[in-house]
C-alpha cells in the first residue's frame, strides 16, 4: 500500500478528522539515519502527525516540528512545506528500550518528558511563528493532544503509532487525528470518547490492511465524508547549493580559520547522511563570493 493521506468532515458528530499511512517513508528514513526501533517509532509518530498538521495549513507553508524531552535520544525533528514531502531526523537513533510488562517499545522513556514540543510555522514572513508546551508523556501522541489543546485552543484525539518487526524494519505506520469544531456538543464529545475506549492500535490496523478512509470509517460508519486526497514522501531537500550557503553564513574568522587549518571542509546533511566535500579553493570563492 503506498503513502498517503486523507482529510475528512463529520458533519453529524462536528469534528474535522485526518488520517495517514506513512509505513514507506518511515522505513525510508529507517534506512538512511539508521535508526533503531525506539528511534523509529519516535520519528514516525512524529512525522505523521507533522504530515497531517501540514494537511491544516496553506500549501507551501514550512512546518517544523521540534521534540527534546531530555531523554537519551535527545532531538526528534520533522519538517515538512505541508506538500506532502517531509524529512527528519533524530540526534542519537542509537537508543533502544522496552517496557518489561508489555515488551512494547519505550518512547517516553527513550525521548523523556522533561522538555518541550516546539511548533514553527514559516509563512515567508520576517518571523516565523512559534508556539511551544511541555511534553507530557515523551510518547508523542500524548503531546499532540496537549498541544493542540493549550496552544489552539482544539480538543483533539491524536493516534499515532509505529510496528517494527524483529529485524528492526517497519511493518506499518501512521495515525490519525480527530479535532472538534467549535459548534461540538457534549453528545458529541461522549460519542467520540466511547468510541476511543478500546479502540486498536493504529499501527495493527494498518498493518492488517486498513487504508486511512477505513480506519475513520471504523470510527464513524458512513457519517465520515473524505474532502481530499494527498500522497506523502520521505524526500531530502539538501544539495550541494545549499551547503555552500551554509559555509557563507558563517562568521568570516571561523570560514578563514577552517580555510587555513583545515584546507578543506566535509558536510554531511543531518536528514539523508549525504556527504558534500568543499576543497580549500571551493572553500576560498565562496569567501570570495561573500564579500562581493
Amino acid at each position: 500500500m503506498k503513502d498517503y493521506l486523507v482529510r475528512g468532515l463529520v458533519n453529524k458528530r462536528n469534528a474535522r478528522v485526518f488520517a495517514v499511512n506513512t509505513t514507506n517513508l518511515t522505513n525510508k528514513a529507517r534506512e538512511e539515519l539508521g535508526l533503531w526501533p525506539c528511534a523509529s517509532a519516535a520519528l514516525g509518530r512524529t512525522m505523521a502527525v507533522t504530515l497531517m498538521m501540514g494537511a491544516m495549513n496553506k500549501d507551501q507553508e514550512k512546518l517544523t516540528v521540534n521534540i527534546n524531552g531530555g531523554g537519551e535520544m535527545g532531538t526528534v525533528l520533522a519538517t515538512t512545506h505541508c506538500d506532502g514531502k517531509i524529512k527528519g531526523f533524530v540526534a542519537n537513533p542509537e537508543v533502544h528500550y522496552e517496557y518489561n510488562s508489555t515488551k512494547k517499545l519505550a518512547v517516553g522513556m527513550c525521548v523523556g518528558n522533561n522538555g518541550t514540543l516546539q511548533v514553527i510555522r514559516d509563512m515567508g514572513l520576517k518571523q516565523p511563528m512559534t508556539s511551544e508546551v511541555q511534553l507530557q508523556t515523551g510518547e508523542i501522541g500524548d503531546d499532540f493532544a496537549y498541544y493542540f489543546y493549550v496552544s489552539e485552543q482544539v480538543p483533539s484525539v491524536v493516534s499515532v503509532g509505529v510496528l517494527v518487526d524483529t529485524d528492526n524494519s517497519v511493518l506499518s505506520a501512521g495515525g490519525f487525528i480527530i479535532q472538534l469544531l467549535p459548534e461540538a456538543t457534549d453528545e458529541d464529545i461522549t460519542f467520540i470518547e466511547n468510541k476511543m475506549k478500546g479502540f486498536p492500535p493504529v499501527s495493527d490496523l494498518i498493518h492488517q490492511g486498513k487504508t486511512p478512509e477505513e480506519i475513520l470509517e471504523m470510527i464513524f460508519g458512513d457519517e465520515v465524508e473524505i474532502l481530499a486526497h494527498q500522497d506523502v514522501f520521505y524526500e531530502c531537500d539538501c544539495s550541494r547549493e545549499k551547503m555552500a550557503e551554509a559555509l557563507a553564513a558563517l562568521p568570516d574568522t571561523e570560514l578563514e580559520a577552517i580555510i587555513n587549518e583545515d584546507h578543506g571542509a566535509d558536510l554531511k546533511c543531518q536528514f539523508c547522511h549525504k556527504s558534500y566535500h568543499f576543497s580549500e579553493d571551493d572553500l576560498k570563492q565562496i569567501q570570495e563570493n561573500k564579500h562581493q
